[in-house]
């Protein structure tokens, strides 16, 4: 089992914030597909303490998501604790707090990523989190592995690591990258181990080229985290946290997902999205899962093009309809691998 705080997981492979992905629609896929415990997208801290219907969506926890982490971001120490508040007010069951976005808009305001190179505010804003909810709910904090590979940058990571676990932080998620990295190039799993050997007992969760199960897996044996936190890996494929369940288990991976079964998830992920965001956005909003779902698919360049070409619900509906037809005698399915590429998926029809 993962524990951190008062939440204790089955299984220690969980669905990371994902900004623009990870609403409650992905969430409650997530969960059915295995995920025991998802993150919300990442919220700015001011949006949450300003009324409005953005902070009333946020503060609105449904009965069947949980447990469930409310992510936090933002530059100004003097906000984060009325969020942290609101947001366990409000039902979250972990406050997690981001200093890894690497976008550079977010850096550029002295959010996320920016603050692993000013120990001194980030360590401030953990405390004021801690103090406003630490002693009812787990306080966690999602890092890179620096702001670039400078000796400071490392000396930087290892402060605000070690002060906030002093500071009474339950879990510490950490990314093999640098912000400067962004996305490009490997994850330093062998950093993630140095961590983990560093941080002893402390939770450490893992993060960076988690496109498989076998990934997943590989990550915890190799590095001793405690967890791992599934992002892009996680996107159109929920099915990852099924077959990690498997491997964990020591059991065969599992075939890849029929047609039929893709189509059933796919549907009932557009159902959740039209209950969370209405009819009229749901297709807008489902247009970037389809075209994620679509590696999976063993015509998986047209429908790609068909999902891309979605611009309302009754288009994704379409398009749902003509490549997920269950009656249809389709081509064995195929798993995605490595970064979302596709294998075996390039015929059209």
């Amino acid at each position: 089992m993962l524990r951190f705080g008062k939440i204790e997981l089955d299984v220690p492979f969980v669905q990371a914030a994902l900004s623009g992905y990870s609403d409650l629609a992905m969430r409650r896929v997530a969960r059915r597909c295995g995920a025991p415990y998802a993150i919300n997208e990442v919220m700015l801290d001011k949006i949450v303490n300003q009324p409005g219907r953005k902070r009333d969506r946020i503060l609105s926890v449904a009965d069947d998501d949980h447990p469930v982490g409310g992510q936090l971001m933002g530059a100004n120490p003097d906000e984060f604790g009325p969020a942290a508040h609101a947001m366990a007010e409000a039902g979250y069951d972990v406050i997690d707090i981001n200093f890894g976005c690497p976008v550079r808009k977010v850096l550029g305001r002295c959010r996320g990523g920016f603050l692993l190179s000013d120990p001194k505010t980030a360590l401030d804003i953990v405390r004021r989190v801690y103090d406003a909810v630490g002693a009812s709910k787990p306080v966690t904090v999602k890092m890179r592995r620096g702001t670039d590979n400078s000796v400071e940058s490392e000396r930087n990571f290892f402060e605000i690591l070690d002060g906030a676990f002093d500071s009474g932080v339950a879990a510490i998620t950490v990314h093999g990258r640098t912000v400067t990295q962004r996305y490009v190039g490997a994850s330093d799993w062998e950093f993630l181990a140095r961590v983990k050997k560093h941080a002893g007992d402390r939770v450490i969760l893992g993060s960076g080229d988690l496109f498989s199960a076998d990934a997943c897996v590989r990550m915890l044996s190799e590095t001793g985290v405690d967890g791992v936190t599934i992002a892009r890996g996680s996107i159109g494929n929920p099915w990852i946290f099924s077959e990690c369940r498997a491997l964990w288990r020591r059991d065969r991976l599992p075939d890849p997902p029929s047609v039929a079964e893709q189509g059933r998830v796919i549907a009932e992920h557009f159902a959740a999205s039209v209950d969370e965001h209405g009819l009229e956005v749901a297709g807008r909003v489902m247009r970037k899962f389809g075209i994620k779902y679509s590696e999976h698919h063993p015509c998986g360049v047209s429908v790609r093009d068909a999902f891309i070409a979605v611009s309302t619900s009754e288009d994704f509906n379409a398009a749902l309809d003509r490549w997920y037809d269950a009656e249809r005698d389709w081509p064995p399915a195929v798993r995605r691998e490595g970064h979302g590429d596709l294998v075996a998926a390039g015929a059209t029809v």
